[in-house]
């Protein structure tokens, strides 16, 4: 059996299981949680194919991520239009907006493309937080354009409390676990495909495979572009699930939470980051009671991963492998 269809049978495995928990924990914590680990685990399985695959050291992906949260109810909020078809339209944004941050990094590598990333995700954020001027004056008082440091709310929904009531977060698992496939399915696409191969000769020696006519120009806007189509997604869905956006979704210590999942899952592998999305969900999960050592446990976990097992999680799996475990 080939990778890719071993990792396709392994995904709609997973997928099925996944798919019954509602039906066997009911606790509403739980799975809110769960669907918060969807999204996650949409963001950084793109993220992978940007710094794992390409090897591009991108920081801009919660960047895009806001990107898409806020187009949607930016769309929903100012042109009334159903969350539902909102949420692919900033998806499609999304990917403009990664394709202008893609062009803008072409020149540049390593460490460079990381603080030009950075840059580009800080002045989005400053843009909305000293947005001030009134836009538009709801009940609730005056809205700048973006929202300034209050953010919008009250812009709408998927429309399954309507029809289910109190258990709409259950259909709201069932759309969290669906684009988490649909992302884990096209990142296999990816890796294990022709764009993968490219993606992987120009991260690990760019010289030989330019010489070869893999265009660098060509492929990292392809990166870029394509992963952000699932990021922004995420972000939408994300507004779609808690109702309000703000600047909290441009978070320094979210984003760094997010590269620590893959760093302990293993960057450049297809299993990585959902493991290392897991293992981090779970360790801030059980550290929620201790305070301000929640971040020093994390940051101990992420210390032990990078001294023990720099390869993450997934690492291990593939020596023992190679060892014929």
């Amino acid at each position: 059996m080939s990778p890719a269809k071993r990792d396709v049978l392994v995904c709609i495995g997973l997928a099925i299981v996944l798919a019954l928990v509602p039906l066997v924990i009911g606790t509403r914590y739980i799975i809110t949680q769960m669907t918060l680990f969807f999204i996650w685990a949409i963001v950084v399985t793109q993220w992978n194919l940007v710094l794992g695959v390409a090897g591009i050291f991108s920081l801009a992906q919660m960047a895009l991520f806001a990107v898409g949260a806020y187009a949607t109810a930016m769309l929903a909020y100012y042109f009334a239009i159903p969350v539902i078809v909102a949420m692919p339209a900033a998806a499609l944004i999304t990917v403009a907006a990664s394709l202008v941050i893609g062009a803008a990094c072409l020149r540049l590598r390593g460490p460079y493309v990381a603080l030009l990333t950075l840059a580009i995700a800080q002045v989005i954020y400053l843009v909305v937080v000293n947005d001030t001027a009134c836009f538009t004056n709801p009940p609730s008082g005056c809205l700048p354009l973006f929202g300034g440091v209050r953010g919008f709310s009250r812009f709408g929904d998927l429309g399954f409390r309507a029809l289910l009531g109190s258990k709409f977060y259950v259909a709201h698992y069932y759309v969290g676990l669906s684009l988490a496939v649909l992302a884990v399915m096209f990142s296999i696409a990816i890796i294990r495909g022709p764009l993968g191969l490219a993606f992987k000769a120009l991260r690990d020696n760019p010289g030989y495979a330019m010489s070869r006519g893999i265009s660098k120009f060509k492929y990292q806007l392809w990166v870029f572009g394509l992963s952000a189509f699932f990021t922004g997604l995420a972000g939408a869905f994300y507004a779609a699930q808690f109702g309000v956006v703000g600047p909290i979704v441009f978070s320094i210590a979210m984003l760094l939470f997010l590269l620590s999942m893959i760093v302990v899952g293993g960057m450049g592998t297809i299993w990585g980051p959902l493991l290392g999305a897991a293992l981090l969900m779970l360790a801030d999960e059980g550290m929620r009671e201790v305070g301000d050592w929640r971040d020093i446990g994390l940051g101990l976990v992420l210390a032990v991963f990078v001294i023990l097992l720099p390869k993450g999680l997934a690492g291990v799996r593939l020596r023992r492998a190679k060892a014929g475990l």
